[in-house]
Protein backbone atom coordinates (compact mmCIF):
# COMPACT_ATOMS: atom_id res chain seq x y z
CA UNK A 1 0.00 0.00 0.00
CA UNK A 2 0.80 3.97 -0.73
CA UNK A 3 0.10 6.07 1.40
CA UNK A 4 1.17 9.85 2.04
CA UNK A 5 1.32 10.56 5.90
CA UNK A 6 0.62 14.53 6.40
CA UNK A 7 2.24 15.79 9.53
CA UNK A 8 2.53 19.48 9.62
CA UNK A 9 3.34 20.13 12.72
CA UNK A 10 5.99 22.46 14.05
CA UNK A 11 6.67 20.69 17.75
CA UNK A 12 7.80 17.02 18.02
CA UNK A 13 4.74 16.65 20.05
CA UNK A 14 2.24 13.96 20.64
CA UNK A 15 0.15 15.02 17.62
CA UNK A 16 3.50 14.62 15.18
CA UNK A 17 5.33 11.24 16.86
CA UNK A 18 1.55 9.51 16.03
CA UNK A 19 2.13 10.09 12.61
CA UNK A 20 5.74 9.69 12.47
CA UNK A 21 5.81 6.25 14.03
CA UNK A 22 2.66 5.13 12.21
CA UNK A 23 4.79 6.23 9.42
CA UNK A 24 7.73 3.81 10.57
CA UNK A 25 5.95 0.91 11.01
CA UNK A 26 4.09 1.25 7.44
CA UNK A 27 7.84 1.02 6.15
CA UNK A 28 8.83 -1.67 8.39
CA UNK A 29 6.06 -3.84 7.10
CA UNK A 30 6.57 -3.38 3.58
CA UNK A 31 4.45 -0.31 2.64
CA UNK A 32 5.60 3.01 0.86
CA UNK A 33 5.38 5.78 2.97
CA UNK A 34 5.78 9.56 2.26
CA UNK A 35 6.01 12.37 4.93
CA UNK A 36 5.44 16.02 4.27
CA UNK A 37 6.52 17.96 6.29
CA UNK A 38 6.82 21.80 7.38
CA UNK A 39 10.22 23.50 6.34
CA UNK A 40 12.95 24.16 9.42
CA UNK A 41 10.36 22.28 12.02
CA UNK A 42 11.33 19.78 14.82
CA UNK A 43 9.20 17.20 13.62
CA UNK A 44 10.57 17.06 10.25
CA UNK A 45 13.81 17.01 11.73
CA UNK A 46 12.81 13.88 13.37
CA UNK A 47 11.38 12.63 10.51
CA UNK A 48 15.24 12.80 9.09
CA UNK A 49 16.65 11.69 11.85
CA UNK A 50 14.40 8.56 11.82
CA UNK A 51 15.13 8.00 7.80
CA UNK A 52 11.40 8.37 6.55
CA UNK A 53 11.34 9.64 3.12
CA UNK A 54 10.13 13.46 4.03
CA UNK A 55 8.67 16.21 1.37
CA UNK A 56 8.86 19.44 3.20
CA UNK A 57 6.15 22.14 2.00
CA UNK A 58 4.39 25.39 3.36
CA UNK A 59 1.57 23.22 3.64
CA UNK A 60 0.20 26.10 6.65
CA UNK A 61 0.26 28.51 4.44
CA UNK A 62 -3.10 31.27 4.75
CA UNK A 63 -1.78 34.07 1.72
CA UNK A 64 -4.03 33.58 -1.27
CA UNK A 65 -1.27 32.85 -3.76
CA UNK A 66 0.28 30.39 -0.77
CA UNK A 67 -2.58 28.46 -1.18
CA UNK A 68 -2.84 28.40 -5.04
CA UNK A 69 0.53 27.47 -5.21
CA UNK A 70 0.26 24.97 -2.41
CA UNK A 71 -2.67 23.12 -4.35
CA UNK A 72 -0.52 22.95 -7.84
CA UNK A 73 1.91 21.48 -5.83
CA UNK A 74 -0.24 18.55 -3.96
CA UNK A 75 -1.59 17.68 -7.46
CA UNK A 76 1.65 16.62 -9.10
CA UNK A 77 2.61 14.68 -5.85
CA UNK A 78 -0.41 13.06 -6.08
CA UNK A 79 0.00 12.31 -9.68
CA UNK A 80 3.81 11.58 -9.59
CA UNK A 81 3.40 9.16 -6.05
CA UNK A 82 0.25 7.72 -7.20
CA UNK A 83 -1.03 7.07 -2.92
CA UNK A 84 -3.73 4.49 -2.12
CA UNK A 85 -4.65 6.59 1.43
CA UNK A 86 -3.82 10.22 1.81
CA UNK A 87 -3.88 10.49 5.78
CA UNK A 88 -4.03 14.42 7.35
CA UNK A 89 -2.30 14.17 10.90
CA UNK A 90 -3.27 17.92 11.35
CA UNK A 91 -6.16 19.94 9.85
CA UNK A 92 -4.58 23.04 7.76
CA UNK A 93 -4.27 21.53 4.72
CA UNK A 94 -7.01 19.18 4.80
CA UNK A 95 -9.63 21.42 2.87
CA UNK A 96 -7.33 21.55 -0.31
CA UNK A 97 -6.66 17.37 0.14
CA UNK A 98 -10.85 17.23 0.20
CA UNK A 99 -10.88 19.26 -3.20
CA UNK A 100 -7.80 17.69 -5.02
CA UNK A 101 -9.79 14.12 -4.19
CA UNK A 102 -12.50 15.21 -5.87
CA UNK A 103 -10.80 16.20 -8.73
CA UNK A 104 -8.44 13.44 -9.11
CA UNK A 105 -10.02 10.60 -7.39
CA UNK A 106 -8.05 7.63 -7.05
CA UNK A 107 -7.04 7.70 -3.37
CA UNK A 108 -8.76 6.89 -0.16
CA UNK A 109 -8.73 10.74 2.37
CA UNK A 110 -8.61 9.92 5.75
CA UNK A 111 -8.53 12.44 8.73
CA UNK A 112 -6.91 11.61 11.96
CA UNK A 113 -7.88 13.70 14.53
CA UNK A 114 -5.23 13.86 17.60
CA UNK A 115 -5.19 17.48 19.19
CA UNK A 116 -7.46 18.76 21.82
CA UNK A 117 -9.48 20.97 20.36
CA UNK A 118 -13.35 20.01 19.18
CA UNK A 119 -13.52 21.08 15.71
CA UNK A 120 -16.54 23.07 15.02
CA UNK A 121 -19.32 21.54 13.48
CA UNK A 122 -20.13 24.24 9.99
CA UNK A 123 -20.78 23.35 7.15
CA UNK A 124 -17.40 22.97 5.56
CA UNK A 125 -15.84 20.65 8.14
CA UNK A 126 -19.55 18.85 8.13
CA UNK A 127 -19.01 18.34 4.49
CA UNK A 128 -14.98 17.42 5.11
CA UNK A 129 -15.92 14.69 7.36
CA UNK A 130 -19.10 13.51 6.19
CA UNK A 131 -18.63 13.47 2.32
CA UNK A 132 -15.34 13.63 1.23
CA UNK A 133 -13.61 11.43 3.98
CA UNK A 134 -13.30 7.75 3.36
CA UNK A 135 -12.82 7.90 7.43
CA UNK A 136 -12.19 9.97 10.75
CA UNK A 137 -9.87 7.93 12.92
CA UNK A 138 -9.51 9.71 16.35
CA UNK A 139 -7.39 8.88 19.23
CA UNK A 140 -9.62 9.02 22.19
CA UNK A 141 -13.57 9.25 23.51
CA UNK A 142 -14.04 12.74 23.76
CA UNK A 143 -13.31 13.25 19.98
CA UNK A 144 -15.44 10.29 18.97
CA UNK A 145 -18.12 11.28 20.81
CA UNK A 146 -17.81 14.64 18.93
CA UNK A 147 -17.80 13.14 16.10
CA UNK A 148 -20.73 11.11 16.76
CA UNK A 149 -22.82 13.23 18.40
CA UNK A 150 -21.95 16.54 16.81
CA UNK A 151 -20.89 15.57 12.99
CA UNK A 152 -23.22 12.74 12.90
CA UNK A 153 -20.52 10.78 11.46
CA UNK A 154 -21.63 7.63 10.26
CA UNK A 155 -20.54 4.55 12.39
CA UNK A 156 -19.03 2.56 9.30
CA UNK A 157 -16.40 6.13 9.12
CA UNK A 158 -15.68 6.69 12.26
CA UNK A 159 -12.83 4.39 14.02
CA UNK A 160 -11.26 4.83 17.39
CA UNK A 161 -6.93 4.47 17.67
CA UNK A 162 -5.84 4.78 20.50
CA UNK A 163 -1.58 4.62 19.48
CA UNK A 164 0.38 2.42 20.39
CA UNK A 165 4.09 1.90 22.22
CA UNK A 166 7.16 0.45 20.44
CA UNK A 167 7.58 -2.82 22.84
CA UNK A 168 11.29 -3.53 21.79
CA UNK A 169 12.29 -0.41 23.08
CA UNK A 170 9.89 0.34 26.15
CA UNK A 171 9.60 -3.08 28.47
CA UNK A 172 10.38 -4.06 31.70
CA UNK A 173 14.34 -4.83 32.41
CA UNK A 174 15.99 -5.30 35.40
CA UNK A 175 19.25 -4.38 34.32
CA UNK A 176 18.60 -0.88 33.57
CA UNK A 177 16.38 -0.17 36.89
CA UNK A 178 19.39 -1.25 38.77
CA UNK A 179 22.00 0.97 36.77
CA UNK A 180 19.56 4.40 36.51
CA UNK A 181 18.62 3.86 40.29
CA UNK A 182 22.63 3.02 41.10
CA UNK A 183 23.63 6.69 38.95
CA UNK A 184 21.22 8.73 40.58
CA UNK A 185 21.66 7.71 44.17
CA UNK A 186 18.68 5.65 44.92
CA UNK A 187 18.32 2.88 47.39
CA UNK A 188 16.47 -0.22 48.05
CA UNK A 189 14.47 1.53 50.48
CA UNK A 190 13.25 4.46 48.32
CA UNK A 191 10.37 5.30 46.69
CA UNK A 192 10.71 7.05 43.01
CA UNK A 193 7.94 8.80 41.89
CA UNK A 194 8.72 10.10 37.97
CA UNK A 195 6.76 12.27 35.64
CA UNK A 196 7.88 12.03 31.53
CA UNK A 197 7.09 15.40 29.62
CA UNK A 198 8.61 18.72 28.95
CA UNK A 199 8.96 21.25 30.76
CA UNK A 200 5.36 23.09 30.05
CA UNK A 201 2.69 24.47 32.82
CA UNK A 202 -0.10 21.67 30.73
CA UNK A 203 2.26 18.90 31.99
CA UNK A 204 1.43 19.66 35.83
CA UNK A 205 4.85 19.68 36.84
CA UNK A 206 4.05 22.24 39.64
CA UNK A 207 1.65 20.03 41.19
CA UNK A 208 3.57 17.06 41.45
CA UNK A 209 6.19 19.01 43.10
CA UNK A 210 3.37 20.12 45.68
CA UNK A 211 2.35 17.01 46.01
CA UNK A 212 5.71 15.15 46.84
CA UNK A 213 7.06 17.91 49.37
CA UNK A 214 3.39 17.87 51.18
CA UNK A 215 4.44 13.69 51.48
CA UNK A 216 8.10 14.30 52.55
CA UNK A 217 7.12 17.38 55.04
CA UNK A 218 4.65 14.88 56.32
CA UNK A 219 7.09 12.03 57.02
CA UNK A 220 7.85 9.93 54.04
CA UNK A 221 11.12 10.29 53.74
CA UNK A 222 12.05 7.62 51.19
CA UNK A 223 10.10 9.31 48.79
CA UNK A 224 11.96 11.35 45.59
CA UNK A 225 11.23 13.06 42.95
CA UNK A 226 12.65 12.26 39.15
CA UNK A 227 11.35 14.51 36.65
CA UNK A 228 12.16 13.02 33.09
CA UNK A 229 12.51 16.50 30.84
CA UNK A 230 13.34 19.45 29.92
CA UNK A 231 13.32 23.00 28.68
CA UNK A 232 10.19 24.25 26.69
CA UNK A 233 7.75 26.53 27.51
CA UNK A 234 8.41 26.42 30.79
CA UNK A 235 12.37 27.14 31.40
CA UNK A 236 13.92 24.21 33.62
CA UNK A 237 15.29 27.26 36.31
CA UNK A 238 11.59 28.07 36.71
CA UNK A 239 10.78 24.35 37.79
CA UNK A 240 14.03 24.29 39.70
CA UNK A 241 12.31 27.34 41.84
CA UNK A 242 9.46 25.54 42.46
CA UNK A 243 11.19 22.82 43.19
CA UNK A 244 13.62 25.00 46.16
CA UNK A 245 10.38 26.68 46.86
CA UNK A 246 9.24 23.48 48.14
CA UNK A 247 12.18 22.35 49.90
CA UNK A 248 12.69 19.32 48.02
CA UNK A 249 16.35 20.41 46.00
CA UNK A 250 17.91 17.07 47.92
CA UNK A 251 14.98 14.53 47.13
CA UNK A 252 14.72 15.74 43.19
CA UNK A 253 16.51 14.76 40.08
CA UNK A 254 15.95 16.25 36.70
CA UNK A 255 17.29 14.26 34.11
CA UNK A 256 17.35 16.63 31.06
CA UNK A 257 17.64 15.34 27.27
CA UNK A 258 18.66 11.56 27.47
CA UNK A 259 18.29 8.65 24.82
CA UNK A 260 18.23 6.31 27.32
CA UNK A 261 14.77 7.62 28.28
CA UNK A 262 13.36 3.88 28.65
CA UNK A 263 16.38 2.99 31.44
CA UNK A 264 15.23 6.13 33.20
CA UNK A 265 11.34 4.35 33.11
CA UNK A 266 12.82 1.83 34.76
CA UNK A 267 13.77 3.10 38.00
CA UNK A 268 10.15 4.51 38.70
CA UNK A 269 8.36 2.94 41.52
CA UNK A 270 5.27 4.85 40.28
CA UNK A 271 4.32 7.13 37.23
CA UNK A 272 2.12 10.20 37.02
CA UNK A 273 0.56 11.78 34.38
CA UNK A 274 -0.23 15.55 36.29
CA UNK A 275 -1.47 16.99 32.90
CA UNK A 276 -3.93 19.58 33.45
CA UNK A 277 -5.31 19.58 30.07
CA UNK A 278 -4.66 17.61 26.52
CA UNK A 279 -3.16 14.55 26.68
CA UNK A 280 -5.11 13.29 23.73
CA UNK A 281 -3.16 10.96 22.49
CA UNK A 282 -0.45 10.32 25.53
CA UNK A 283 2.45 8.93 24.42
CA UNK A 284 4.34 9.01 27.92
CA UNK A 285 0.90 7.13 29.37
CA UNK A 286 1.95 4.12 27.33
CA UNK A 287 5.84 4.10 27.33
CA UNK A 288 5.39 4.29 31.41
CA UNK A 289 3.04 1.28 31.16
CA UNK A 290 4.85 -0.83 28.82
CA UNK A 291 7.83 -0.81 31.28
CA UNK A 292 5.81 -2.32 33.71
CA UNK A 293 5.77 0.56 36.02
CA UNK A 294 2.23 1.46 37.60
CA UNK A 295 0.86 4.86 36.56
CA UNK A 296 -1.23 7.27 38.49
CA UNK A 297 -2.67 10.27 36.42
CA UNK A 298 -5.58 13.20 35.80
CA UNK A 299 -8.64 12.54 33.86
CA UNK A 300 -8.14 14.68 30.97
CA UNK A 301 -8.00 13.61 27.54
CA UNK A 302 -7.28 9.79 26.64
CA UNK A 303 -6.53 8.86 29.85
CA UNK A 304 -10.06 7.31 31.31
CA UNK A 305 -9.67 5.22 28.16
CA UNK A 306 -6.26 3.73 29.38
CA UNK A 307 -6.34 3.67 32.67
CA UNK A 308 -8.79 2.16 35.57
CA UNK A 309 -10.68 4.49 37.50
CA UNK A 310 -8.67 4.24 40.46
CA UNK A 311 -5.90 5.50 39.10
CA UNK A 312 -7.30 8.68 37.98
CA UNK A 313 -7.77 11.92 39.66
CA UNK A 314 -9.22 15.28 38.96
CA UNK A 315 -6.74 17.95 37.11
CA UNK A 316 -5.29 20.17 39.16
CA UNK A 317 -6.45 18.48 42.73
CA UNK A 318 -3.16 18.39 44.45
CA UNK A 319 -4.65 16.42 47.69
CA UNK A 320 -6.12 13.57 45.44
CA UNK A 321 -2.47 13.82 43.75
CA UNK A 322 -1.07 13.10 46.89
CA UNK A 323 -3.54 10.61 48.38
CA UNK A 324 -3.16 8.39 44.94
CA UNK A 325 0.93 8.52 45.77
CA UNK A 326 0.40 7.66 49.38
CA UNK A 327 -1.78 4.44 48.85
CA UNK A 328 0.54 3.10 45.78
CA UNK A 329 3.34 4.02 48.47
CA UNK A 330 1.86 2.45 51.07
CA UNK A 331 -1.13 0.41 50.48
CA UNK A 332 -0.23 -3.45 50.15
CA UNK A 333 -0.90 -4.73 46.94
CA UNK A 334 -2.29 -1.38 45.24
CA UNK A 335 0.96 -0.92 43.00
CA UNK A 336 0.47 -4.69 41.75
CA UNK A 337 -2.99 -4.23 41.36
CA UNK A 338 -2.48 -1.39 39.01
CA UNK A 339 0.92 -3.01 37.16
CA UNK A 340 -1.36 -5.98 36.15
CA UNK A 341 -4.47 -4.00 35.47
CA UNK A 342 -2.10 -1.86 33.00
CA UNK A 343 -0.13 -4.49 31.92
CA UNK A 344 -3.15 -6.60 30.35
CA UNK A 345 -4.27 -3.07 28.70
CA UNK A 346 -0.97 -2.63 27.24
CA UNK A 347 -1.84 -6.09 25.48
CA UNK A 348 -3.69 -3.75 22.55
CA UNK A 349 -1.29 -0.97 22.79
CA UNK A 350 1.22 -2.50 21.07
CA UNK A 351 3.13 -1.03 17.49
CA UNK A 352 1.70 -4.13 16.13
CA UNK A 353 -1.61 -3.47 17.35
CA UNK A 354 -1.25 -0.28 16.31
CA UNK A 355 -0.22 -0.94 12.49
CA UNK A 356 -3.11 -3.60 12.55
CA UNK A 357 -5.59 -1.09 13.46
CA UNK A 358 -4.62 1.55 11.20
CA UNK A 359 -4.43 -0.93 8.04
CA UNK A 360 -7.80 -2.08 8.74
CA UNK A 361 -9.46 1.47 8.18
CA UNK A 362 -7.52 2.25 5.25
CA UNK A 363 -8.47 -1.07 3.41
CA UNK A 364 -11.81 -1.12 4.56
CA UNK A 365 -12.38 2.60 3.79
CA UNK A 366 -15.32 3.10 0.70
Amino acid sequence: MRSIQVVNVRWFNATAWYGMYLSRLLRESGHEVLVLGLPGTLSARKGEEWGLPMRLLDLNTATPWGIASLHGKLKRLVREFRPDVVNCHRGESYLLWGLIKKELGGFRLIRTRGDQRLPKANLVNRWLHNDVSDAVITTNSPMTRHFRDVFKVPKNKLHQILGGVDTDTFHPDPAARTRIRAELGYGDGNFVVGLLGRFDRVKGQHELIRAVARLHAQGMKNIRLLLLGFDSATPESTVRGWITEHGIDSITAITGKRPDIAACLNALDLGVVASLWSETIARAALEIMATGVPLISTDVGVMPDLLEPKALFAAGDVDALQQGIRAVATEPGMAESLREVQGRRMADLSGRDFLAQTLAVYEDAP
